[in-house]
């Protein structure tokens, strides 16, 4: 009785554990294969606070994220299908055996403000990530003991079927997010956001106090300025940046601040409370900015100049790379300096456009997915479907993604309990008919040889 009081504890420890463990994986390194780019940002985050920012190339960062992104769902879904049951507990348990520790000592260190684990779709703090993988690490080690008693809901011939296709979904899912923009976009700076309202704070709440200051150089000495003592144009800017000066509640945004390049002028409450069409071209590094599309850039800034339209370049690039990038594109649109972290939260390309009207994100392009003359139509935005706010449906979305992920192995499941599983099941009940024969055969042989005797 004691003993089968155990095995059904152990084989429900194990396969409660196993989901648990498994389902956070899946959701854990989807959220990273749909923002391959902001993963590498946070990645290059930690290297940048370790001292390691110029260690490496940062295609090297955006590799590792994938690559982790790959691992982390591959894992989740052996877990949740019971498929290769000892690779797939001991990489769980191997990797939060790692993650456990690392993640007590960044909440102990601090040196970024949030893990990254899940993306901008969870938001946790150091010491919540620790938390939760502290109770990751035990339910692995409960699936990784209990391993044999996790139950399969494949055959085993067809487990290699659903394990490579796993492992290609996952990858393609980067690339296609990587290529375009991500699918699922869990940015304050999203389509149909409010900028405006994003920036502002419930009544009675009291701010965090930011400063944006910047870093100047002039006769080969660097000085720092704000906006209250920016000076003149014989300066050359460097660098901004901006610091918490008194932590209280945050708005959703609170580094959009537009200063132009020429002048110095704070633009961003004109821009926001802009009722006309606004485009933003945002390239938060030029000199790493890709300009293979910038014809294309050029015949939209010509559009905006011909229709009336607003058209500034977002960066964080200082006068030489902007005089570089003019030169080589024969830029003739006006310049912004932003904060470089809000560049690359606005939108998860280098360069990418915006389309922004009162406040408001309208729509959001690659740099590959430009909008062309065929849908520009020489018309006026507002007579054209691009003018309008871009329906953004979630539900069909993660429809579309569950089909293309689901169905495969819903076929390949079918004909697992069609053919394999049914040919598995003739096969022991010949094998079983086979050994009832024989012993019959056995046993008959036995009693003649006793009547001999």
């Amino acid at each position: 009785m004691r003993d089968k009081s155990l095995h059904i504890i152990q084989n429900v420890g194990a396969n409660v554990s196993r989901f648990i463990v498994g389902i956070t994986f899946i959701f854990s390194g989807f959220v990273k294969a749909v923002d391959p780019l902001g993963f590498q940002y946070k990645l290059q985050d930690y290297l940048e606070a370790f001292g390691m920012g110029d260690l490496m190339p940062t295609v090297v960062p955006l590799f590792i994220g994938i690559f982790i992104a790959t691992i982390e769902f591959s894992i989740g879904v052996y877990l949740f299908f019971g498929i290769r049951r000892h690779l797939a507990t001991g990489l769980a348990l191997l990797l939060m055996a790692f993650m456990t520790p690392l993640t007590l000592f960044l909440a102990i260190t601090n040196p970024v403000s949030d893990c990254g684990c899940f993306g901008d779709a969870v938001v946790l703090t150091n010491w919540q990530t620790f938390g939760k993988n502290v109770f990751l690490l035990l339910l692995a080690y409960l699936a990784f003991r209990w391993r044999n008693a996790i139950i399969s809901f494949v055959s085993s011939k067809t487990e290699w079927l659903i394990s490579l296709y796993t492992i290609l979904f996952v990858i393609a899912l980067s690339f296609y997010c990587l290529i375009h923009l991500p699918i699922f976009d869990f940015r304050p700076y999203r389509i149909g956001s409010n900028i405006r309202e994003k920036m502002t704070l419930p009544e009675g709440a009291t701010p965090t106090i930011y400063e944006t200051s910047f870093i100047l150089e002039k006769d080969g000495k660097k000085k720092e300025f704000t906006l209250e003592n920016y000076p003149d144009s014989t300066w050359t800017f460097v660098d901004t940046r901006t610091v918490v000066k008194q932590k209280g509640a945050e708005p959703a945004i609170h580094d959009f601040a537009l200063t132009l390049q020429n002048t110095g002028e704070d633009i961003t409450d004109s821009v926001l409370n802009n009722k006309n069409y606004t485009f933003l071209l945002v390239a938060h590094q030029l000199d790493k900015a890709d300009d293979s599309n910038i014809d294309l850039i050029n015949e939209i800034y010509d559009y905006t100049i011909e229709h009336g339209y607003d058209f500034f370049c977002l960066t964080s690039s200082g006068d030489d790379e902007i005089d570089a990038w003019m030169d080589k594109t024969g830029a003739e649109y006006p310049f912004v300096w932003v904060d470089n972290i809000a560049l690359k939260t606005m939108i998860r390309s280098n360069p990418g456009l915006i389309l922004m009207q009162d406040g408001v994100v309208l729509n959001k392009w690659n740099d590959g997915d430009l909008p062309d003359e065929y849908q520009l139509k020489n018309e006026r935005l507002e007579n054209i479907e691009i003018g309008t706010l871009k329906q953004v449906r979630k539900g069909r979305v993660i429809a579309y993604t569950c089909l293309w992920f689901f169905i495969p192995l819903l076929i390949v499941l079918l004909l697992d309990l069609l053919f394999v599983r049914r040919r598995e099941i003739k096969a022991r009940r010949l094998q079983r008919r086979n050994s009832a024969l024989l012993e019959r055969e056995n046993e008959q042989k036995t009693k003649n040889e006793n009547l001999s005797v």
